[in-house]
């Protein structure tokens, strides 16, 4: 036994040492992977055009691009672009989230609520946000409060949803467990449900966060109101075929940005949950 022992205390650390370089190996790969996949992209976005394979006039080469998106970023209009477009995503999101967490555990803990709010819940949330944009530039005109409105309905749902699956995936053993110590509602949701939503809760917040940039760009272009869509929109009826792809190419790298923000988020607040250890490579 004490030379089992005495071995097993040998191999641990080996093991404890291999598996970080091999989850680093894990990540390399992984980066390097996007990182060609992106400089492809880079590659036939520049040589397209010059090659005449697709025409200039409405689809310019990256370079050109990449100058114009230098020059915009001296200027305090664009700033002002991209400043508004992310205060519009913020309250959007923030609201859409607050809400959305009130309601599914209103919904989720009230006995016979989700039988009756089935139906409406089912019958609201398909309808696509952009179909309320007459009413909304009825009630807000082109003010960004009308982005907020649009961007608050389509990410409640998400986040709602991802509610309800969560108080659904709650273990019935725990739920036995704190009516045995009679928690009450408060006690419940906070060490019992909380948990085990946590993880649902980032799901949809970061699924509602993609869409709610992509709302908000799409009500500025549509509606009007300051913001990157405006510009897009503004350089296209100019024909400044460059200036509106650098707005575009904006719009994508704060989608990568929020993206990668929210990922990091998770595994720095639910480090704690299997799921995300499992997927960082850490025990």
């Amino acid at each position: 036994m004490a030379a089992s022992n005495g071995m097993a205390g040998q191999v641990q650390p080996a093991v404890r040492s291999a598996t970080p370089r091999a989850f680093d190996l894990q990540s390399l790969v992984r980066w390097l992977g996007g990182a060609v996949g992106i400089l492809l992209l880079a590659a036939v976005w520049e040589a397209a055009p010059r090659l005449g394979l697709i025409n200039k006039s409405f689809f310019p080469p990256l370079s050109v691009v990449l100058m114009q998106l230098a020059m915009l970023c001296t200027t305090a209009e664009f700033w002002g672009y991209v400043v508004s477009t992310a205060r519009t995503w913020v309250l959007g999101l923030a609201i859409a989230t607050l809400a959305g967490v009130i309601a599914g555990l209103v919904i989720g803990l009230t006995p016979g609520a989700r039988k009756y709010t089935h139906s409406t819940i089912e019958f609201l949330r398909p309808i696509p946000s952009v179909a309320l944009i007459p009413g909304v530039i009825l009630l807000f005109g082109s003010r960004y409060q009308s982005g907020v409105v649009l961007i608050t309905y389509a990410a409640f749902w998400q986040i709602l949803l991802q509610m309800l699956y969560g108080l659904n995936d709650i273990d019935t053993v725990a739920r036995d467990t704190s009516r045995s110590f009679r928690f009450t509602k408060v006690g419940f949701i906070r060490h019992v449900a909380w948990p085990t939503l946590l993880p649902f809760l980032f799901t949809g917040v970061r699924l509602a966060a993609a869409m709610a940039l992509v709302l908000a760009v799409t009500a500025e272009m549509v509606i009007g109101s300051q913001g990157i869509g405006r510009g897009i929109v503004v350089a296209q009826a100019s024909n400044a075929t460059a200036e509106a792809y650098a707005f575009v190419l904006v719009a994508g790298l704060m989608g990568v940005a929020i993206n990668m923000a929210a990922r990091m988020l998770e595994k720095r607040l639910l480090k704690w949950h299997p799921g995300v250890r499992s997927a960082g490579g850490s025990k």
